[in-house]
């Protein structure tokens, strides 16, 4: 989710790339929630750090603990920014209840890449 609203908020200002410390596939509650704020992330795919560990990056986000404290090292001139959003993979109840904590999650990650965005990527 913040992989598209990175590239919808930053448009050419940036480029982007989304890893994790695992590969688990896009979800597609994800998908379905995502779509009905109109960004399409059904060809994104699930990658892990190690395939950009040929790149110099600029900044680095982390949206969950798990991988701020599994993250690999980053140069002293990388600018890690950090912020625990929960993991609605995680969620529990009906679908309705599922897809609802995962409207939520979303709508947090859209508030804080769109505060990233205009802060950072002028």
């Amino acid at each position: 989710m913040a992989e598209g609203y990175l590239k919808h908020f930053a448009g050419n200002k940036a480029e982007v790339y989304s890893a994790g410390i695992e590969a688990h596939g896009v979800n597609p509650r994800a998908i379905a929630i995502m779509k009905e704020d109109g960004i399409d992330i059904s060809m994104h795919t699930s990658n892990t750090v190690d395939e950009y560990a040929h790149l110099e990056f600029d900044y680095v986000l982390t949206v969950c603990d798990n991988a701020r404290e599994n993250c690999p090292y980053f140069p002293a001139r990388v600018k890690q920014l950090h912020h625990n959003f929960p993991d609605p993979a995680r969620a529990n109840g009906t679908d309705e209840e599922i897809m609802q904590q995962f409207r939520q999650v979303r709508n947090q990650i859209k508030e804080y890449i769109k505060w990233f965005v205009e802060d950072n990527l002028k």
